[in-house]
Parts: structure tokens; sequence; C-alpha cells
């Protein structure tokens, strides 16, 4: 029981409830309320053009009329297939308006994967950048879309084919909005596809609610201690991809709730960011993983300002002790891991600023969420493991995803009882940080020992010179499993497998020594920055049936 006891409500800030109201009937509600109380306050800054909350209100409302002329109507699907930009914000928020579902699609997807999502989702209407506009166009055929609208974000423009349009032509076209009765619980406001790092990849549905009760949830355990600290000018970095839900709701949607200036970045190029922070000296930002190691790397991080941001975050992978470690040593700032998935909205677990990080945690559940190590018997009873003990981790809460578009079989597998089953080996320990060892589908079994990729990682990312670890289960004949590590070295370094292997076997048990190791110039990474463990190990079988 001891799950149910909450252990970690006794490390909340006196701020901090322990559950949230959401005061918001939709998504468009939050942005409306903004506008009425940030009104003249800038929203959105973007390569010098900023746009303040009141304009961000009246374009997404103008694009809404729009798409409304167009006959799109709730339940609809939309795709934004954009980088981050004020155009994502404007269609987001204006087909919320008309209770649309929005799909994200990934602007970096091959027409393979366009494909695959434009038709599973059932799409009608896409936004797209310009650069991206043919690979749509090729798709389309074999799609349901009917109309594509054009954001170009400076350059030349392209010629467009017959009856497609710029996003200011298509805007002009808007006459009025319909009244739309938006059921938060039920509808849903998003489709949110996986990433397909163990599998195909499936839209999941995110309603209103989801949504919103993330963002409060988020915003009340970050925000509400040190609301005295906000400045006036309250700024944060957006370069976190809109594409995925973390950037999306813990960045863009939770900066509209909080009245931020959000400083929009199309992509992550360490060089700008860094000078961004040094001349905006923002408040707030998220990254992935791989932007801290790309940001560790660099010879100038040391004097960008990154210590006087307040409040520094990482999400989506897991992010190694070592790796935090070094950017804090560097910077003088303090980056706070936490854990998410897609179908959690995403955000259930993370280190909030008012604690001392554990080295290796996650952090706490957040308000109105439920946390618990379990193991799944042959029946699929989900029986507690001790406190310190792994098993899977599963999550109760009003962020818990609707389920899977059109895969009722999925969801029932994935959802038992209002728990989300997430699939991660994880423990707690006894003042309730949660600590993330690894996807059930990756562990290594080895001699009949069970390894945890992660934790190899984590040692492999001690040794200096490694820049990015990535480490699989290999079929051995003997073993079963062995394990091979994949390394990404830093340039100015020089490490021999032999090298690597001496540092792991001083640190790792035997059994979890690697036996193989590979370097590479570049580790394979989905489009949001995390390692593909998938690709190497599907790369590694393949060498193995062609017997190289």
């Amino acid at each position: 029981m001891v799950y149910q006891q909450k252990p970690w409500l006794k490390l909340y800030d006196s701020k901090v409830s322990e559950n949230v109201s959401v005061e918001y009937s939709s998504l468009f509600d939050l942005l409306d309320r903004s506008s009425a109380i940030y009104g003249e306050k800038p929203a959105l800054t973007f390569y010098g053009r900023s746009w303040n909350f009141n304009d961000l209100k009246s374009v997404a409302e103008a694009f809404a009329a729009s798409l409304h002329s167009s006959g799109f109507k709730k339940g609809d699907r939309m795709s934004i297939m954009l980088p981050n930009s004020p155009h994502y914000i404007f269609s987001l928020f204006g087909s919320f308006r008309l209770g649309g579902i929005n799909v994200q699609v990934n602007p970096m997807y091959v027409e393979r994967e366009i494909e695959h999502v434009l038709a599973d989702s059932g799409s009608e209407f896409i936004i797209v950048l310009d650069t991206l506009y043919q690979k749509v166009k090729n798709v389309q055929p074999k799609t349901n879309l009917k109309e594509i609208i054009v954001v170009n974000l400076g350059g030349e423009k392209i010629a467009l084919e017959e009856g497609d349009r710029y996003f200011e032509e298509f805007l002009a076209e808007g006459k009025t909005i319909p009244e739309t009765a938006i059921s938060p619980y039920e509808d849903v406001a998003m489709l949110q596809y996986t990433s397909g790092t163990t599998g195909v990849s499936k839209g999941v549905m995110l309603t209103h609610q989801n949504l919103l009760a993330n963002v409060v949830q988020v915003c009340d355990f970050v925000y509400r201690p040190f609301e005295e600290l906000i400045p006036e000018d309250f700024k944060m970095i957006s370069v976190l991809p809109m594409f995925h839900v973390f950037g999306l709701s813990c960045n863009a949607i939770a900066g509209i709730r909080e009245g931020a200036n959000q400083l929009v970045l199309p992509r992550f190029d360490p060089k700008e960011l860094m000078e961004v922070v040094k001349t905006e000296k923002p408040f707030q930002m998220s990254a992935v993983p791989t932007m801290y190691f790309a940001l560790n790397s660099h010879p100038e991080i040391e004097e960008s300002g990154f210590g006087d941001i307040h409040y520094m975050s990482s999400g989506g992978a897991p992010l190694p002790v070592e790796q935090i470690k070094i950017f804090e040593e560097k910077t003088g700032g303090k980056l706070l891991n936490g854990y998410g998935q897609s179908e959690l909205s995403p955000s259930p677990i993370f280190n909030p600023p008012f604690l001392k990080a554990k080295p290796g945690s996650v952090g706490i559940p957040i308000p109105s969420t439920e946390a618990r190590i379990v193991e799944i018997t042959e029946d699929g009873e989900m029986v507690d493991v001790p406190v310190g003990e792994p098993g899977e981790l599963i999550i109760k809460g009003p962020q818990v995803m609707k389920g899977y578009w059109n895969r009722p079989e999925d969801t029932n597998k994935t959802i038992k009882d209002g728990w989300l089953l997430t699939g991660d080996i994880a423990k707690m320990d006894e003042d309730g940080y949660f600590f993330i060892m690894d996807r059930k589908k990756d562990m290594i079994i080895a001699s009949g020992y069970n390894v945890y990729p992660a934790e190899v990682e984590d040692v492999l990312y001690q040794l200096q010179g490694v820049e990015e670890a990535v480490v699989i289960g290999v079929p051995d004949e003997y073993r079963g499993e062995t394990v091979k590590a994949f390394l990404k070295i830093n340039d100015s370094e020089t490490l021999s497998t032999e090298d690597i292997i001496a540092f792991a076997k001083k640190n790792l048990a035997p059994y979890k020594v690697p036996k193989q190791v590979e370097i590479l110039e570049e580790l394979p990474k989905s489009s949001v920055g995390k390692l593909l463990r998938r690709v190497l190990r599907e790369q590694e079988l393949q060498k193995q049936k062609v017997g190289v």
C-alpha cells in the first residue's frame, strides 16, 4: 500500500496542492482568458517580430473563420507540419476554436511517414511549410487531403498548384465563427503520433481535458512556489519542437497560460540558442538530452548565461547523470530531469525547482497523479513490488490519454482500470523519488541476468570523451544475449574500444560489461533528438541474418 500513501507529498512546497482543478472549458478558453489577462504583453517573438496576447487570439480567430468558410467542422482533422513558428500557434488554436482535432506531423518525416499519418488520421486539411509542400503533394492522392495551406517564413515564395493557398491569402477568406460546444473530457483536441520506437506509429488521442489538466499540473508545480521571482517580462525559450507534445504542452501552451513571451526558435542551433540566452536573459528553458549533449561540447558554453536561467528542464529521453554534472559545472545553472510519454500529455513525474534533485532520479509525481511500480502477473493482475525494487511503472491521472486512434485493442492493452501501463522499468525509493531504469522491451537478459541499458550508458558517459552512447542486447548462442555499446566520441578525444571496455570493467559487474563496442560518427536519432536504440538493434539483427 506504500504507493497509495503517496510518500512524495511530504516533499511538496507549501504552495503546491495535492490535486489541481481545471478552470478552463476548452483549450481555446485558455487562450481567451490569457488574452483578457495579459492583453498587450508580448506572447510570441520570432526573429525580431512580436505578437501580443490579443494579436494571438485575433489571428487564431481569423484562421478559425477561414477554416469554417472552407467547410471545416467539429471533429475534423487538421494536420500541422511546421517547425516552431507563430503560425503553429495560430493554426492550432484556430482549430481548437472549432472543436477540430489537430494532427501533429513531424516536418522531418519522409513521404512514407507523412502518408501514414495523413491516411491513418483521415486529415482533410493540412498547414505546411513551403519547403515541404512538394512532399505533401506527392502523397496527397493516397490520402483524404482537400485543403493545403502553405506557410512561408521568409525568402521567395514558390508557385502553388491550383486550389492551394498561402496562409495570408487563406486568412482573408473567413467571415463568421459558429458557436461550438466542447465537451472537454470527451472531445479529442490532438492526435500525437508516437515516434514508433516500439513498433508502428500510433495516434495518441489527447482530449481538451488531458492537455488542460497537464498544463495546470505542470504550471502549478513549477511556477506557483516561485511566483514572486517571475519577472514582469517573463521570457521562455521555445526551442523544443511544438510538433512533439513535450514542446507543445509543457512549453507553448504552458507559456500562454503563464503570460510568458515565448522566444520562438524554429530549430536547435547551439550557437543561435546561446546568443538568444545571452541577449534576452530568459527565465525558463526546456530541452531534450541531445540538445544538452551538444551544448556541453560547445567551447563557448561557459560564457553563454545559462547559469542565470531560473528553471531549466530536460525530458523526452533519459538524461545521464554525468551530462547533468558537466552542464551544471560549466554553466553554474541547475538542470532538472523529468519523465513523460505522449500517452501522458506528456508529464506525470519530474524534479521541481523547490527540491534538491537526487542523482539519476526523474523526480516525484506531480499533483493529481498516482504512480505505482508493479509486476504484471500472467493473468493480468497488477501487483505492487516492494520499495526500491524494479518493476513496471503505471500512472493514473487526468493526463492519461483517451486511447489510440482507431486502435481499441492497443488501447485496452495499455490502459487497465484507468492505469496507463508505461512499458518502462522503474523503481521508487522510500522518499517517493522515481528512477527510470529502462524500457521493458529494451531490457537485456545476459546469462540469465537482467541488464538495463540505461545503467550501462550512464557508466559509459562518465568516461571523458564519450558524447553519446546507446547500449543494446544482441543475440548470443552462449549467453542468450550479450551487451553491445555504440558510441559517438568527442572530436577532441581519442578512445579505443579497448579503453572503453577496460573502463566498463572497472565500473560494472562482469555480466553488464559490453562485450562488443562500435564507435560511430553519428548515432541515429528521432526528430526530437531521442537516441534510437531500436534502429541500431534492427541493423544489428540484419547484419547477423546476412552473416556480416
